[in-house]
């Protein structure tokens, strides 16, 4: 199980295997940004470890389910010990899957908008996340970016991973 992987190598499966890599599927790019949401105010290690249990209480991360979640979804949500018990990410992750379907119908895909947004300094991307979503914040729409590929940053270029990464936005962007 992820959760009882030591500290260091939950970060290094995480930076070997995903971390700048280009996310292609819409509900993975979702799952992405409820797990960047939630680690808001805590530690990344807190997420990783808990990444797993935010897959299944998130229903795989399918956005048409999480956008109809009623208020006994939500209640279940709030009282998993295996995520984090916030009401606003609970809250944001199911309005943020209700916008990301909006998008989706105007885009075709969430991957689509983003691309379409073209090279966009941070302050603008800020600009534009908080019109659609809600707990996006400077430093989550940054880690989103970067961990799925749509903003450099994530791996140095001394590191053995920048050309993998590079590689593989290739293939999906």
């Amino acid at each position: 199980m992820v959760q009882d992987l030591p500290e260091t190598d939950l970060h290094k499966k995480y930076h070997d295997h995903q971390y700048g890599f280009a996310i292609p599927d819409d509900n993975e790019l979702f799952g992405r940004l409820i797990l960047e949401i939630n680690q808001a105010g805590l530690n990344w290690i807190t997420i990783l470890k808990k990444q797993e249990n935010f897959r299944l209480a998130y229903d795989n991360f399918k956005l048409s389910t999480v956008a109809s979640y009623s208020e006994v979804d939500r209640e279940r949500l709030l009282s998993d010990a295996g995520i984090i018990r916030n009401k606003l990410k609970v809250n944001a992750a199911i309005y943020n899957a209700q916008a990301i379907i909006a998008l989706q119908k105007e885009y075709g895909s969430f991957k689509q908008w983003l691309l379409e947004q073209g090279d966009l300094e941070l302050k603008e991307w800020v600009k534009l996340f908080k019109q659609h979503f809600k707990f996006t914040g400077p430093e989550i729409v940054n880690e989103f970016l970067m961990s799925s590929g749509f903003k450099e940053g994530a791996h140095d270029p001394a590191c053995p991973l920048y050309h993998r990464t590079k590689e593989s936005i290739k293939l999906y962007y």
